[in-house]
């Protein structure tokens, strides 16, 4: 316990650092934008004096260090900018994009966590025979399939089979139709589960078979524990350490590849606002959703961190 505290303190202690650096950077790479925010308040028929009027009262004009410090302070009120195209606060959109990512996110992680687990310790206590090597085929073949060209594939099935899982469409409220909901959202987990799976199902299998040669299993099960009881007890806690790490590594892939896959789905999460972002011109609306993108995964990896330590009794000690 002591070690988990010491490690939310640190992290609680380097997060404002972290939160400087992102929003930081964002602002410098979006301050090269070509895109005039006079034009977009104003409309191109705007005269060069309105123009030159609204440069002046929002400090367009000021140096970036003032215009970044103005831009935090607007951050601390939940000011990220306007979206032109409907008059309304960035932050807004974001608040209702944002959790349509990040549950398809975690849907994707938890389809990639159980398969991986089942077919990693399948593989393991099976070694070197057929489950084992048809596994080990199957997860090289999903590593090297990208969430994108999975998507398409998933997306022509859907529309030559049955059409029982839909592939766009809205988006149910889970709090009213649960079914709706996650038969909406399997094949985007689905496509973005499938490539991690091929990784952390090696990781898992590795790290089973290292414990599973280790003296302590040897004796217990010598002593007459049954096998499934030593591997369910002990082994699958302290193998399952690399690949919660694997995985905390992977949340970032994980988020960048569901706002990939929403564009494809047509969800309405922080991808497709992104998209609407880049495709009209919207500097305010791509800052938004990248730095609450970044943030988001800032966060989650602080969790995955506070995971790590929980399974991990060696680092609880130290």
């Amino acid at each position: 316990m002591n070690a988990l505290l010491r490690l939310v303190g640190r992290r609680l202690l380097q997060l404002p650092i972290m939160i400087l650096g992102i929003t930081f950077l964002v602002f410098v790479v979006m301050s090269f934008s070509k895109v005039d925010p006079a034009i977009q308040a104003l409309g191109e028929g705007a005269s060069v004096e309105a123009r030159e009027a609204y440069r002046d009262a929002h400090g367009l004009d000021d140096p970036l260090l003032v215009r970044y410090l103005g831009f935090l302070g607007g951050l601390l009120r939940g000011d990220l900018g306007t979206f032109s195209a409907r008059q309304t606060p960035v932050a807004d959109e974001v608040v209702r994009a944002l959790p349509i990512t990040l549950e398809l996110t975690f849907i994707g992680l938890a389809v990639a966590a159980l398969l991986a687990l089942l077919l990693g310790v399948v593989a393991a206590l099976f070694r070197d025979r057929w489950p084992d090597k048809a596994i080990r085929v199957l997860s090289v073949a999903s590593l090297a399939t990208p969430s994108f060209w999975l998507a398409v594939l998933l997306i022509q099935a859907v529309t030559l089979g049955t059409g029982a899982l839909p592939a766009s469409g809205p988006l149910p409220d889970p709090g009213v139709d649960l079914a709706g909901y996650l038969a909406r959202m399997a094949l985007p987990a689905l496509a973005l589960a499938v490539p991690v799976v091929g990784q952390l199902t090696r990781v898992v299998r590795t790290s089973v078979v290292e414990e599973l040669d280790k003296d302590y299993v040897r004796t217990a099960i010598g002593a007459g524990l049954p096998r499934h009881v030593v591997v369910g007890r002990n082994v699958l806690r302290n193998a399952l350490i690399t690949p919660i790490t694997v995985l905390g590594l992977r949340v970032g892939y994980l988020i960048g590849g569901a706002v990939v896959i929403e564009v494809i789905f047509a969800l309405p999460g922080m991808g497709t606002l992104i998209l609407n972002g880049v495709t009209n011109n919207e500097p305010n609306l791509v800052q938004g959703v990248t730095l609450a993108v970044a943030l988001a995964f800032v966060l989650v990896n602080i969790v995955v961190d506070m995971l790590y330590v929980l399974v991990n009794p060696r680092i609880r000690t130290v």
